[in-house]
């Protein structure tokens, strides 16, 4: 049974799909174990109280420096014995000695088909402001592992989604969400699951037999 602890800072949609397929049995072999943000205000933290998954809230605005967050951050994580940790649109920068723990045991969800419009400033709208202003016909998302860079983990699965004549930011997003970001989280996470997701040299092999 997959241990999966799951990070989210809004919404939640992402989570919501991850929970709605353990329900369903589209991800078998698994079991959410929490749910951590960042953001006291996030309605992720309510979806995962009604799915009765324990849920947390811890933020670097309570601590006094950096330092001391990530100290008590990466203790609340171990604590949850995770086996696999989800970033389902977690705003806070991934403390290294944390990455170094949980080497190609975290995975991200990522709003385009990297190495298109990512890293650095890259999240949310403005992944989708950007891909509209330079007119590409096709974006989607990606999962890929997270490692110290800033979305250059190895890449773990893609779907891709056709851009429409008239879109803007906010109906490109919701398009890309319904159409990618919600089936290849939880695929990932059925697949790692069951073993079929290993890495070498740095590229994530996935077997789907």
């Amino acid at each position: 049974m997959l241990r999966v602890l799951v990070m989210v800072s809004g919404g939640g949609t992402n989570l919501q799909a991850i929970l709605d397929s353990v329900q369903s049995g589209e991800i078998t072999d698994t079991e959410i174990v929490g749910v951590i943000s960042n953001n006291p205000g996030a309605y992720a933290l309510e979806r995962g109280e009604k799915a009765g998954v324990p849920v947390e809230c811890i933020s670097p605005k309570s601590y006094a420096s950096r330092a001391e967050f990530n100290q008590e951050f990466l203790k609340a994580i171990d604590s949850y014995e995770p086996d696999l940790i989800v970033l389902a649109g977690f705003l806070v920068v991934i403390p290294p000695e944390m990455i170094q723990k949980y080497r190609n045991r975290i995975i991200n969800i990522h709003p385009s088909l990297i190495p298109s419009f990512c890293g650095t400033g890259f999240y949310g709208l403005k992944v989708h402001e950007a891909a509209l202003a330079r007119g590409v016909k096709v974006v989607g998302a990606t999962v890929h592992f997270v490692d110290e860079g800033t979305d250059t983990g190895p890449i773990i699965l893609q779907k891709a989604v056709e851009v429409q004549n008239g879109d803007t930011p906010e109906v490109l997003q919701r398009r890309v969400m319904e159409q990618a970001e919600w089936k290849i989280l939880p695929r990932a996470i059925d697949l790692i699951a069951h073993g079929k997701v290993s890495v070498t040299d740095g590229k994530a092999i996935v077997s789907e037999d």
